[in-house]
């Protein structure tokens, strides 16, 4: 199963639940002749879906990788989860592949969340295309679906094959080009049109098209693989994983077109800060010095944590070493493996390009640079964003031993997933789980029941209000203390002024003349760190504030570090008082997919809770989609609200969008119930 790079392929398969990604790669083993028997998602005997949950709800969860040959190609598929709570998953494995293919189920078009994926496909830089699946199902309008396709992603987007008559099978247009009766146009005028756009990436090329030359395969070839790398072309492949029609073709597409390592785009690595970058060129070369990134870690009670590996340069070899990240002492590679979904494959090498799976890696977390040498720069991966994870709930047990065994799961979880956040937060004396949406949730804590024998108590956690300024405002504060010995004596003059929303916290050190001796300046800073972090009127955290320390006082006897901690603190919380201080909640933005018999309701709904609509389109499979911004107080308790106004139809996503100040009424009750502690 190992091959050279010149003769891997390594693509993503990604789109919506219900699309047919895993029926469709089951048939594309099946028909490449890596199984024997075609499974079922309805039997749960699929290669990609072998998990216990994913059988159950016959939906993939996690991506899945399958490994097999075709051709002279090794192609690696990553089948990838559709649900959008699982987006994260999907995102996360993008940085493995070049190419990425989209698939859409025939009977429902292209929806909003097919157009997100393929928005981060094209900020991946990735070869893309796009596979209509399904087009065995009654009342299909391919032109309809195709005009859809191209309105939405561009004129670009071309077949490279066509469903024949009654959908039982496609002819290609690209290589055969055999002429017979298609549900769409001409195969002689799909050909022309590929070929008008191929050679608009080569300027000799289009003369000799012009001219009527006759252009040679190699040719079409390199300026198809350019189009390909540059977005100027996305094909598109019909077929149906039921009936295998058009799976021999689509096959065909992966194993002669779709890009290598080498001819990809290259993944975008880096040296430096990520402020200050310098980018490094990678050359996916076997015999360069190895380089290569974690991009999913999953964890076995029995046998450990494995890092699953994109090789970019270089080359692996069992028995050999390898450096995680930033570790001091190198990982022996026992055993490198090939996997088939459930199927491990061990190997003794694999080189650039490649895809591997690397057991009993305790070192390795997503993201993490795998390298060979100890001691210089590490060129790091620029990182794919995944949204923030808005869903949230607060978990833990009142049982010690339980509580003990949530952490672990917990630890356990966040390793694997990097869409999944969980933190403490200490002023409410909760842990709680970020996710992106109440599927991710559950996911989760069926997983907790069933492996860990209990089952976690969850609520709603508490709003992470914080608190700022609005104005700028001189503060002032001397601390003198005699006690009968040696005395307290410091005094601080600071003023604060509001920073733009976001930035956080900013200290500036603007004293002169020794007024306030430079060691006790981090004690100022750290008087005011205590209120930053107690908050001052709520008992909420305070961001986005800039704090200039400028004058002050200090007695060669009596001042030392206590004092000027209480100085700092005093004048900046005396400074706070006159800078019109607010409370701010987080905002998130919604994107809410209804039935459109109630999307009236909805969208009032959204501004009862203090949100607003921003806009709504019709979707082509009847239902409506409304974007809109919601306070997360009400956001995230929103899915039992929209099951009731859908009639359990309508599903939602939601991510951070900004702090915004909240209601006079709310603020003046939090205020009200705020009771700071006394430190004197």
């Amino acid at each position: 199963m190992s091959a050279s790079t010149e003769n891997i392929l390594n693509i993503a398969l990604v789109g919506a639940a219900g699309s047919g990604k895993t029926s469709l790669l089951e048939a594309l083993l099946f028909k490449s002749g890596a199984i024997t028997h075609k499974g079922t998602v309805e039997e749960g005997t699929t290669v990609s879906d072998f998990d216990a949950q994913e059988k159950h709800s016959q939906h993939s969860h996690k991506p899945s990788i399958v490994s097999f040959d075709h051709g002279d190609r090794n192609i690696n598929v990553i089948d990838t989860p559709g649900f959008r709570d699982f987006y994260g998953r999907a995102l996360a494995v993008l940085p493995a592949v070049e190419s990425a293919a989209l698939v859409l189920d025939a009977s429902a078009g292209v929806d909003s969340y097919a157009t997100k994926l393929m928005q981060k496909i094209v900020e991946q830089k990735l070869c893309r295309m796009i596979i209509v699946n399904k087009i065995d199902h009654e009342n299909i309008d391919l032109e309809e679906i195709l005009e859809q396709i191209q309105t939405v992603f561009g004129s670009e987007c071309l077949p490279i094959n066509l469903p024949t008559q009654g959908m039982e099978s496609v002819v290609d247009v690209f290589f055969d080009q055999e002429e017979v009766d298609t549900e769409l146009q001409s195969v002689a005028g799909a050909h022309e049109k590929i070929l008008d756009q191929v050679v608009e990436v080569d300027e000799d090329l289009m003369e000799r098209y012009l001219e009527d030359d006759e252009l040679d395969e190699a040719s079409i070839h390199a300026a198809f693989e350019t189009a390909l790398r540059e977005g100027h072309l996305i094909p598109i492949c019909f077929t149906s994983a039921r009936t295998d029609a058009g799976i021999d073709e689509c096959l065909r597409v992966f194993n002669e077109l779709l890009p290598n390592p080498k001819e990809g785009n290259p993944a975008a690595f880096y040296a430096g800060s990520k402020d200050q970058p310098t980018a490094v060129d990678i050359s996916q070369d076997a015999n360069g010095e190895f380089l290569g990134h974690t991009f999913m870690v999953k964890i076995d009670p029995f046998k450990g944590r494995m890092a699953f590996v994109r090789v970019h340069q270089g080359r692996l070899n069992a028995g050999g070493s390898v450096f995680f990240g930033d570790s001091r002492k190198a990982t022996k590679l026992q055993h490198i493996i090939k996997v088939r979904g459930e199927e491990q494959i061990e190997v003794d090498q694999v080189v650039a390009g490649d895809i591997c799976a690397l057991p009993r890696a305790e070192d390795a977390s997503y993201g993490t640079i795998l390298h060979e040498v100890r001691g210089q720069e590490i060129p790091q991966l620029e990182s794919i964003e995944i949204p923030a994870s808005m869903f949230s709930r607060a978990v833990g047990s009142s049982d010690d031993r339980n509580a003990q065994r949530i952490s672990e799961a917990l630890n356990r979880f966040t390793a694997e997933d990097p869409s999944l956040f969980v933190e403490h937060v200490a002023s409410a004396n909760e842990t709680v789980m970020r996710c992106m949406g109440e599927l991710h949730l559950r996911e989760f804590l069926e997983l907790i029941e069933a492996q860990y024998d209990f089952k976690p108590e969850t609520r709603m956690p508490s709003v992470p209000y914080r608190e700022t300024i609005t104005a700028s405002a001189d503060g002032h504060h001397r601390h003198k203390k005699q006690t009968g010995g040696a005395g307290q004596f410091g005094e601080v003059y600071l003023k604060v002024e509001p920073l733009p929303r976001g930035t956080g916290f900013e200290f500036v050190d603007n004293v002169v003349g020794g007024v306030i001796p430079g060691q006790f300046i981090p004690a100022v800073e750290k008087g005011i760190l205590q209120v930053i972090e107690a908050g001052s009127i709520s008992g909420h955290e305070m961001q986005d504030i800039r704090v200039t320390v400028y004058d002050g006082k200090h007695h060669s006897v009596d001042s030392k570090e206590v004092a000027f901690v209480q100085a700092g603190k005093k004048a900046f919380q005396d400074a706070i008082s006159k800078a019109k201080p607010v409370i701010i909640e987080p905002i998130v933005d919604m994107n809410i997919n209804v039935p459109s018999n109630c999307m009236g309701d909805v969208a009032g709904d959204l501004s009862s809770m203090g949100g607003m609509v921003s806009g709504s389109s019709m979707l082509s499979d009847g239902s409506s989609e409304i974007q809109g911004q919601a306070p997360l107080r009400e956001a995230q308790s929103y899915y039992s609200r929209l099951n009731a106004l859908s009639s359990g139809k309508g599903t939602y996503g939601m991510q951070f969008s900004h702090y915004s100040p909240v209601q006079a009424i709310l603020q003046k009750q939090l205020i009200s119930e705020f009771q700071p502690e006394d430190d004197d």
